[in-house]
């Protein structure tokens, strides 16, 4: 795993021949792009470093990399990556498995009363992470309401939270009444064209896991988070790794060993006592 960031103070040379440099595990971009104002030099400038930087990586046999903040908002950077196979971490999938804690981010900063909240979650795919995340909200809110086009996947799941905790969890897809009456939409997996197509309720927080989504219903007033961030109360270990220009998000998705059961990591999460430092 590569982390790669820019320089503040670039070295006359290096940042005359746009030439990143290897430290250990970091590759330093001799320039800043934040400061550079004519966006057809800031274009040949990141064609130019991220072609440099692919043939640095190759050498390497790494396909895993974390991307500082600013690097992270150059389209033409990352999409050269991607285009050659490489894995940035984004924090995506620890979004979804810290997605109870989010909603009580949520919750706290917006002041909803929880036993009045009203909470639907939009799911297709049913993993592991998902139903977990379902059983803790379900247990702590009593209301829910699941939002699929696989209605038949949650029928188990819809008796287990009745027989066991007594919780009552709705499950429809009808497209005009859904989410007319909804608080908070958890979208675990709906893309941009599939949300769209239904009616939500005008005030509703949005948070989608995956990846951003805009809502084009004329009328809606509500809020929509794409993004986060955490911070670490019990940092154990990481000091190591944390720097101002990462995402501490990134740095602790990678940090994990995704292949291993979902009561594990939430251990870890406990352990190390991450909590939500903002979304956005």
């Amino acid at each position: 795993m590569y982390f790669i960031q820019e320089t503040d103070k670039p070295r006359l040379l290096l940042k005359l021949f746009s030439i990143p440099v290897l430290e250990e595990n970091r590759i330093i971009v001799p320039v800043n792009f934040e400061e550079m104002k004519n966006k057809e030099i800031n274009d040949k400038k990141e064609i130019k470093i991220s072609q440099k930087i692919i043939k640095l990586l190759n050498k390497t046999h790494c396909k895993k990399l974390i991307l500082s903040k600013q690097l992270q908002e150059r389209e033409i950077f990352c999409n050269k990556l991607y285009t050659y196979g490489f894995e940035i971490i984004n924090g995506r999938w620890l979004f979804s498995v810290l997605s109870s804690k989010v909603l009580q981010y949520v919750v706290d900063t917006y002041k909803i009363v929880e036993e009045k909240a009203k909470i639907s979650v939009l799911v297709n795919d049913v993993t592991d992470i998902v139903l977990e995340n379902i059983k803790n909200i379900a247990k702590k809110y009593q209301r829910i309401n699941i939002v699929t086009n696989h209605i038949e996947k949650f029928k188990k799941i819809e008796e287990q939270l009745l027989d066991e905790y007594g919780v009552m969890m709705t499950l429809n897809n009808n497209k005009k009444k859904s989410l007319t009456k909804t608080d908070i939409i958890l979208n675990f997996d709906f893309p941009q064209e599939l949300i769209n197509k239904y009616r939500i309720a005008e005030k509703a927080i949005i948070i989608n896991f995956k990846g951003n989504v805009k809502i084009k219903q004329k009328r809606f007033e509500g809020k929509i988070f794409n993004d986060y961030d955490i911070i670490l109360e019990n940092p154990d270990g990481f000091e190591d790794y944390a720097n101002s220009k990462f995402y501490t998000k990134d740095i602790y998705e990678a940090l994990i060993y995704k292949h291993q059961p979902i009561e594990n990591i939430r251990r870890k999460i406990e352990k190390d006592r991450v909590e939500i430092k903002f979304l956005k």
